[in-house]
């Protein structure tokens, strides 16, 4: 019997329901890596890169295949919901598992408080009159509801959401082949492949600019570990995962590099401008009357999926954070349906409050709020990773049972996407409008070393590692 199979006969000791099918967990999959950032975020990195923008999403997207391949060799060696802290627990210490829980639960709730409110900006597209307050709660309540019932509840509704933004992608890029091969349309007679270089070259701004915009199209890429988290609740964890995590290469191919490449060759990058989404400017040159209206709504389900899977993730990582000592117990409890209901009741509060911050202060508080999103996840990449190559080492040395879905490579693509992340982190502190995140996280790190300091007072316990947590013996696993 492999690893695999005995960790996922021990999973349901949890006690989630395994609610989630292969179906869903592969939509939920794809889902992850197609947000707001590319629908939006994607024209002001766009204005600062030109068609460079394109390599600079190709590039992310190997490192984020590196991480999600390191993942996916932790997952299938111990598949368990809150897998980031769990892993950071188990090879880095607890206060890793600790620190890392918390982060990411900060990272959904700042993530949740900016997805509500747009999403309220989006519906005032249509409604002017309906006060945003009133959009943000209603989309708070439903979503909230919805992940009370049952996790298939959740699972489906990521199902369609997913399916919206896909359709859309998929949509742009046919319609804008048949622009270039055909010359159909109000753009058919600019609309070429050489708008990719033709303006001031492929890099119309120097690479250095270039590379400033991947803090940006890092943020694009947030989610996509989502599918981690949802290891305790998969039906058949050891074939889902590994098909979900494999077809991300062929995901970020289509839906960023392809879709890209397509938008700016039926529209030359001069177009574009922060706060316009690329979407929308290609559907208006093209000359689709209702390319707007499509194009918000399909924004529209991008900000409620990501709030959606924000509410999922959060009382995941609280139970997780609770069955270690790390946080109130209370969160450890789940409800007759099988969720962890008053973590995702606490989270959905957090995020409330960002709907009145947000609905109170200056447009700018966006940016500050998804580069602390951002800067949270790295952290919980990077967490991954070291976790991936200190599991690798022990496998090695034939301390631990080796998974059945390795990385390629083994820890080399790892330390790879390491020094990425960390140079990436240098370009965040190098930026001054994003340099605010760090001081965020400066002390977001105090507060939780604070709070471990009074954990530690009160269970000393908390600061040892849980019986064959850290170097379980191969007869104990297999």
């Amino acid at each position: 019997m492999t690893s695999a199979q005995v960790d996922t006969d021990k999973a349901p000791e949890e006690g989630y329901e395994r609610g989630l099918n292969s179906r869903q967990v592969q939509m939920i999959a794809i889902g992850g890596a197609i947000g707001v950032g590319l629908f939006l975020g994607a024209g002001a990195n766009i204005a600062k890169a030109g068609p460079s923008i394109i390599l600079m999403y190709a590039l992310a997207g190997v490192i984020i295949f590196f991480i999600m391949r390191a993942l996916g060799e932790l997952l299938l060696y111990r598949p368990v919901s809150g897998s980031f802290a769990e892993y950071s627990r188990e090879f880095l210490g607890p206060f890793f598992g600790y620190f890392t829980g918390w982060t990411y639960w900060l990272m959904w709730v700042v993530t949740g408080m900016a997805e509500l409110t747009a999403a309220a900006i989006y519906i005032h597209y249509w409604f002017p009159d309906i006060p945003q307050w009133v959009s943000a709660l209603v989309f708070l309540v439903l979503l909230f509801v919805a992940n009370l019932i049952s996790v298939k509840l959740f699972g489906e509704i990521e199902f369609w959401f997913s399916m919206v933004k896909v359709t859309a992608i998929i949509g742009m890029i046919v319609i804008g082949v048949g622009v270039l091969t055909l010359g159909f349309s109000q753009a058919g007679d600019t609309a070429a492949v050489s708008n990719l270089w033709e303006f001031d070259g492929f890099f119309p701004k120097g690479i250095g600019s270039s590379l400033m915009t991947l803090q940006g199209v890092m943020f694009a890429y947030l989610a996509v570990e989502l599918v981690g988290v949802t290891a305790g609740e998969s039906e058949n964890p050891e074939k889902t995962l590994p098909k979900a995590i494999n077809t991300l290469p062929w995901r970020i191919a289509l839906f960023y590099v392809g879709a890209l490449t397509v938008i700016l060759a039926v529209v030359k990058w001069t177009e574009f401008a922060e706060g316009v989404s690329p979407f929308v400017e290609a559907f208006t040159v093209i000359g689709i009357p209702a390319g707007a209206g499509i194009v918000n709504f399909v924004v529209l389900t991008a900000a409620l999926s990501s709030c959606n899977s924000g509410m999922y993730s959060t009382g995941r990582m609280l139970r997780t954070l609770a069955d270690n000592g790390e946080a109130p117990r209370v969160f450890n409890r789940l409800s007759s349906t099988k969720t962890p209901a008053i973590g995702i009741a606490v989270s959905v509060v957090f995020m409330a409050i960002g709907v009145v911050l947000n609905y109170l202060v200056p447009e700018k508080a966006f940016g500050y709020v998804t580069s602390i999103a951002t800067a949270a996840g790295i952290w919980t990449w990077l967490m991954i990773l070291i976790s991936h190559v200190r599991y690798r080492r022990k496998v090695v040395a034939g301390r631990l049972p080796a998974s059945s879905f390795p990385a390629p490579g083994g820890s080399v693509c790892s330390y790879i996407a390491i020094a990425f992340l960390l140079f990436v982190t240098c370009l965040i502190a190098y930026d001054a409008d994003a340099r605010v995140c760090l001081y965020v996280m400066g002390g977001w790190f105090i507060a939780l070393l604070i709070g471990w300091f009074v954990l530690k007072s009160r269970n000393p316990q908390i600061t040892t590692r849980r019986p064959g947590e850290d170097e379980p013996e191969l007869q104990k696993v297999g």
